[in-house]
Formats: structure tokens, sequence, C-alpha cells
């Protein structure tokens, strides 16, 4: 089963995508934590990134739809991807039903986690100070929420259209959201 999980930074994407690695056997596809291995790595691509992370803009589409590529191909992993964090923007959205098509596979359900501008800066202020992320301070923040905003709309109205998708309140407890998963996908 590949499933996507979307929605603003914060909005706990990542931490269902970790219930449902460990519930389907399946393998987390984090674009945030692929960029981040990139950039610890200090490769010329993780230089890239994190130029674009400290200005608060999504990381070049060529570059993530290339690191994505490889683990969609990846023969132990297929039809169980999680996808946290991608698509981000249409072009990646068509990028993956074409690398899904290529390898003979589809997504089974999209959950959209909506959750307020609010919310997320909570959150985000709460996980920076627990897990030290770097790319977590409020100003990033607010740009990185903006800008999400404004580029998956049209990923929105992509995926919004098919039957697999459904949006849930992403500004819920974790375990309300987990069991609304659970309903969708039967699990």
């Amino acid at each position: 089963m590949n499933i996507i999980l979307f929605g603003p930074p914060g909005a706990g994407k990542g931490t269902q995508a970790k219930y449902l690695v460990k519930k389907l056997g399946g393998f987390q596809i984090s674009t945030g934590e692929i960029l981040r291995n990139e950039i610890q790595k200090d490769t010329d691509i993780g230089k890239k990134i994190i130029i674009d992370m400290n200005d608060g803009k999504f990381v070049n589409d060529e570059i993530v739809n290339e690191l994505i590529k490889k683990l969609i191909f990846d023969p132990k992993k297929k039809n169980r991807l999680i996808f946290d964090g991608y698509p981000r923007s249409l072009h990646q959205a068509e990028n993956l039903d074409l690398l899904l098509n290529a390898s003979n596979q589809k997504i089974d359900f999209v959950f959209y986690l909506n959750v307020n501008k609010e919310t997320i800066i909570r959150r985000i202020q709460k996980r920076k100070i627990e897990e030290k992320r770097s790319d977590d301070d409020q100003k990033t923040i607010l740009k990185r929420y903006e800008k999400y905003m404004e580029t998956t709309k049209p990923v929105l109205d992509f995926y919004s259209k098919n039957s697999n998708f459904y949006e849930i309140d992403g500004s819920q407890e974790i375990n309300q959201i987990t069991r609304k998963i659970d309903i969708f996908t039967n699990v």
C-alpha cells in the first residue's frame, strides 16, 4: 500500500508516517529527512538545500524529484511507500504519478492534514526545543507556512478530485488523527 501524507510544516505528517511504517511494514519517504541527510553529508546538493531553506524556500523540484526516484524504484520498497512531505508542488505530484506508473505502482490513499497557522507555530516551536532543529525558527516557520499554502493549493486541487483523498483536521490530538487514518485504511 502506498500512501501520501501532506500538510503544512508541523502538521504531524512525520508522526503519522512513522506510525504507518510500523503498522504496515512500509518505508517512510520523508523529503525533509532526505534533504537533512544531504546537508549532513555536506554534498553539493546539501549546500544548495541550505541556501533554499535559509531563504524560507522549498528546495528545487529537480533535486527532490531525483532523490525520490531512487527510492520509488527500489524493489524492496515497492507498494510499501509512505510519502511524508512529498509532493509539495504540482510539478512534484505529476512527477510522482509518472514515476509510479513507470514502476507499476499507484497511490492507495492521500491524507491531507489541514492545520491552521497558529497551531503550526506552537507545534514547531515545541519541536525546535525538543529536537533541536535548526530549520525551526519563527521567521523561517512563517515563510515556510506561507510558501507551503501558496505552492500546495494546486497539489490539493490535483488530489482532492480522487476518491482516495481524505482531508483530516490536523489540529486534533495525535491519537485522534491516527484513528481517522486507521478507519480509512482499515488497518
